[in-house]
């Protein structure tokens, strides 16, 4: 039976990159992430199997390189594209780093983005079902994302101890923004 080409599926991309915890703040590299190679032929083997226009592949490979810590492979691909898209992983990318006043910069060039209504109503359904763990900078200002509320607390956040919960609950917010990137390039992966 001949390999057969599908459309490009999100879910089926997010399980390719599935890791046991979520990237940190910050750069890491943690436990748990694939090695560049390995996890290089694995998206190899996934893109030949799916039809997805080649920017919006290199994109969806390097949001997969970064969600497994492989920060300077992730920021070639990044830093080749001068879509909102490129510049929304670009600012995702520097504000890991941590390079805050970078990840700003690129966040401006990203503009109002269709993926901050899909951010900010899961980031509200987030913060709703858990009151307690509320962040201490307001993220959603008249119920709109924030990309640089968030920058302000990841940094906020870069001061506190590791298990400290707020941390999570910026990781869980990170996590969800990742998302609804993917999912966004993956809508779009056909042209």
């Amino acid at each position: 039976m001949a390999n057969q080409v599908s459309t490009f599926d999100p879910a089926a991309f997010k399980q390719l990159l599935a890791t046991p915890t979520l990237p940190d703040l910050g750069p890491g590299p943690r436990a748990g992430v694939e090695r560049l190679d390995a996890l290089q032929q694995r998206l190899n083997t996934f893109f030949a199997k799916c039809r997805c226009a080649p920017a919006r592949r290199e994109l969806l490979r390097g949001a997969a390189l970064l969600w497994h810590d492989h920060h300077d492979a992730a920021h070639e691909f990044a830093q080749r594209d001068a879509s909102a898209e490129g510049s929304f992983l670009h600012g995702i990318l520097h504000r890991r780093e941590p390079d805050y006043a970078n990840a700003r910069y690129w966040f401006h060039r990203v503009g109002h983005h269709p993926c901050f209504g899909v951010i900010a109503e899961k980031v509200a359904e987030l913060i709703a079902d858990n009151p307690d763990r509320e962040p201490e900078i307001e993220l959603l200002p008249r119920g709109h994302w924030d990309p640089f509320a968030f920058i302000d607390a990841c940094e906020a956040a870069a001061l506190l101890p590791l298990a400290d919960p707020r941390r999570k609950l910026l990781q869980e917010i990170q996590a969800i923004e990742f998302d609804a990137l993917v999912e966004h390039l993956g809508r779009h992966s056909q042209g």
